[in-house]
């Protein structure tokens, strides 16, 4: 089963897909404001997506997506990236890509700790048509290699920076699941060491509070033969999206899986083997399947200040944007550029460079310098913290109890017994 994000704004709160000899699988969903699902055009999205209505098809089409056009490798090259992440350095991206006469048509990028991945689409700005001058396409994979770090060798431990353009098949390519891949390929969970654990944890608040808590842990379903993999976090849009591509990614098949949700949580369980049928026999494998979930949980969960503009797409605009972010002491962290209808969305996730921390007035200076072009600030940070902070202890760790007694029951009807 392949899983996508949707523009259907629809939000998974519950979930179960066991394991039988066809696939099967109920999705309890919700809007964006958790109210039931009557929009028209979401339904038939997501009968679309899941091939209800021709079981043979397995082609989603993402609306608003470059990749999802058939005709985007007639149009735009596709530039891939993957770098050490720095203060400034989508800004330089930016830069090189407008010197070179490139017009960004969408870009998608994702820092996490040192690493930092961004996957673009972009036409020759005078001719709005893909770049196909050999020794153009190799002076800006050059310079972006240049910017995103050490050439394209490898550092220390073993990870490389480079640009990379993509062929006719890279295009196509799910931009979000291509950043999950860069991201993993780039070791990117490295750090601190996950905790690998054969118990269900209990949740930790100051996780919580600063928005990047997830808890992954790892048991086993001997009389199966599945490894068992537990995730708890704060719950958010294509949350289950990230797990599951990465558990793909990763070499692994999802063979049953429960997902809940209550509130600002969610709780997540998945049933696997590697794809030569073994489970995780080793503390070196459960400790890498721990620290990549964590990762793909954490990657686009973002600290500080959203910034949404909505314009025309001119030239050397995103240069010119991300410039004067970086001048008045910003970086940014996350970023989403596309179409929507004959508009360019910008949508940055903005931190300070100094202390990560964001002087409200240096925002509105930005406004100020940013006139007249609309500009939206949405502080995301304050705003989950409030809600989280609203949230009684009890009530969470209430929640975690009722899914495991949830858990347990389901993996009893279902013959899942797990063991230490």
């Amino acid at each position: 089963m392949q899983v996508s994000s949707s523009p259907s704004n629809c939000k998974v709160f519950s979930s179960s897909f066991p394991s039988l000899p066809n696939c099967f699988a109920v999705f309890h969903v919700r809007d964006q404001e958790g109210n039931k699902v009557y929009s028209k055009k979401a339904i038939n999205y997501i009968e679309q997506a899941i091939c209800t209505r021709d079981p043979r098809r397995f082609t989603v089409t993402r609306l608003n997506e470059l990749a999802s056009r058939p005709d985007v490798a007639a149009h735009y090259t596709g530039i891939e990236m993957i770098g050490h992440n720095r203060p400034g350095i989508f800004s330089e991206i930016s830069a090189v890509l407008a010197e070179h006469g490139c017009s960004v048509m969408e870009a998608h990028a994702w820092s996490h700790k040192d690493s930092l991945a961004c996957v673009a689409f972009v036409s020759d700005e005078s001719t709005s048509s893909r770049i196909s001058d050999p020794n153009r396409l190799a002076s800006i994979q050059d310079h972006l290699g240049t910017v995103l770090g050490p050439g394209t060798s490898m550092d220390e431990d073993g990870r490389s920076a480079r640009a990379h353009l993509l062929g006719p098949d890279g295009l196509t390519s799910h931009p979000e699941r291509r950043l999950h891949q860069l991201m993993f390929a780039s070791k990117d969970f490295d750090g601190q060491p996950g905790q690998v654990s054969t118990a269900f944890p209990m949740l930790s608040l100051d996780g919580y509070k600063k928005g990047t808590g997830a808890v992954v842990s790892v048991d086993r379903c001997n009389d199966k033969g599945y490894s068992v993999v537990n995730v708890e976090c704060v719950d958010r849009p294509k949350l289950m999206f990230d797990t599951v591509c990465t558990l793909t990614d990763m070499q692994f098949n999802v063979f049953h899986a429960s997902v809940s949700s209550r509130g600002p949580f969610a709780c997540q369980e998945y049933y696997i083997r590697h794809r030569d049928g073994h489970m995780l026999d080793t503390l070196d494998e459960r400790c890498l399947v721990v620290k990549g979930v964590k990762a793909a949980v954490e990657r686009r969960t973002c600290e500080g200040v959203k910034l949404e503009l909505c314009t025309e797409n001119t030239a050397g605009l995103l240069s010119y944007i991300t410039r004067v972010l970086r001048e008045n002491g910003l970086t940014v962290t996350q970023a989403d550029i596309a179409m929507d209808g004959d508009k360019m969305k910008n949508t940055f996730y903005v931190q300070g460079i100094s202390d990560n921390k964001i002087d409200m007035d240096v925002v509105e200076s930005v406004r100020r310098e940013l006139d007249p072009l609309p500009f939206q600030v949405k502080d995301d940070e304050l705003l989950s913290r409030g809600q989280l902070e609203g949230e009684q202890v009890a009530d969470r760790n209430g929640f975690c109890i009722l899914s495991l007694l949830r858990s347990k029951i389901e993996r009893l009807s279902h013959g899942f017994i797990s063991s230490g």
